[in-house]
């Protein structure tokens, strides 16, 4: 490569503006939320949610720029409290930073909450980024602070003009007289993460003898990305997709199916807890009372893989993932307590039966509280029919057991 070239490929073919951004013309055509606030000249704090390389940091940075805000970019993998302090303290200094935060979701929640002043206060304006549901990984008060915006992943025919635009308009690869005769390898194997695309290009160009054509087929890419891709994938692998699938497969009852998503994950380096807790999840939504063990085994399995790590763990999560895909299932718990909770959104404040009152005063006794209580106990089967719901509730069924009772 020319020495004098210093960034990578995908660096150097970041978008200029928003109309070079590829993919995202849900958020940057005209009269959509990105292009207004920059029309505008004001924004709110965001929360970019999306797959890796679909523009997360370009569109913070474009932003910054477009409204004149000093930007700050900052990985939540590598920042404590106090580089946390520290910016808000040059924040306040500044007057305004647009603050990039990249995996949000991995802020803890004291992390979290130290920015809740300074972006309250205006000094920040906070950007995060995540492949994460924000709606479980970022503390409320912070994520009710923000607008989240969803980024999609590259389709073939961005992933393509993108491909189209770097051959076009990269030195080095004109220099090197790169010619792409197909695509469909190169494509598939991103993943729909542009980013990774181009990095995979560049290596791949890069793997020609110096003075030699660079003609890139799919056999050539293949070749070249088959002793590449599960080194490269530990970081990229589109972990949410996944281990939706991986989800579905054994909620659906093939054993086969979750396996292979398991060793997608194993093999793309996913965390095992993380893997473990959605299973932990599964059991109890999808499995249920159809059988209340699967729970028991999921909570086993986590603790087992918290203390053994890979890659042993792998043997532990596969007797699990078979056991929990071949469980009956039932989401009767999971139903009941939605319902319940609909419930009291309905009726927040529905008083409580005077009969199940307690009465730990002679005052409330008076009042009848607790009057007329019937003791289980006391009856056959220890079952006392009487009402225990609020009268506008008192026949209202949650729980409705699937066959089988359960």
């Amino acid at each position: 490569m020319n020495e004098s070239i210093q960034s990578p490929l995908a660096d150097r073919m970041r978008p200029r503006n928003l109309d070079e951004v590829l993919g995202q013309e849900h958020l940057t055509a005209a009269g959509k939320p990105l292009r207004n606030w920059l029309d505008s000249g004001r924004m709110p704090s965001l929360i970019f949610w999306g797959p890796p390389g679909t523009g997360k940091t370009t569109l913070a940075r474009l932003l910054a720029s477009g409204l004149g805000i000093p930007f700050e970019f900052m990985s939540a993998i590598s920042a404590g409290v106090k580089e946390v302090r520290d910016c808000i303290h040059r924040a306040r200094e500044a007057g305004q930073i647009v603050l990039f935060l990249d995996e949000i979701h991995r802020f803890n929640k004291s992390q979290q909450d130290a920015l809740l002043g300074a972006v309250e206060a205006g000094h920040i304006l906070l950007i995060g980024a995540t492949t994460e549901n924000p709606s479980f990984e970022v503390n409320r008060a912070l994520l009710s602070r923000c607008q989240v915006l969803v980024l999609k992943e590259h389709s073939r025919e961005s992933l393509e003009a993108m491909l189209k635009r770097t051959l076009e308009n990269d030195g080095w690869l004109k220099e090197m007289k790169v010619e792409i005769r197909e695509t469909e390898a190169l494509i598939l194997h991103s993943g729909g993460d542009g980013r990774r695309m181009l990095n995979l290009l560049e290596m791949a160009v890069n793997s020609f003898p110096e003075n030699e054509p660079v003609v890139l087929d799919n056999a050539v890419l293949e070749k070249f990305l088959q002793k590449r891709i599960l080194a490269y994938d530990k970081s990229g692998e589109q972990h949410y997709d996944i281990i939706s699938a991986f989800i579905k497969s054994m909620r659906g009852s093939d054993p086969d199916a979750s396996l292979y998503w398991l060793a997608r994950m194993l093999a793309g380096g996913e965390d095992v807890q993380f893997i473990a807790r959605r299973m932990l999840v599964l059991a109890a939504e999808d499995i249920g009372l159809a059988n209340p063990n699967a729970l028991l085994l999921a909570q086993t399995c986590f603790q087992a893989c918290s203390v053994i790590g890979m890659p042993e763990a792998r043997i532990i999560l596969s007797e699990t993932v078979i056991y929990l895909a071949n469980s009956p299932k039932s989401n009767s718990a999971y139903v009941a307590i939605e319902r319940a909770l609909e419930a009291v959104q309905r009726f927040p404040d529905l008083p409580v039966p005077m009969h199940l009152r307690n009465a730990p005063s002679g005052l409330m006794k008076s009042l009848d509280y607790g009057k007329g209580y019937l003791y289980p106990h006391d009856f056959p089967g220890a079952k006392a029919e009487q009402q225990y719901l609020p009268d506008a509730l008192k026949h209202t069924k949650f729980y409705q057991p699937k066959e089988g009772g359960k």
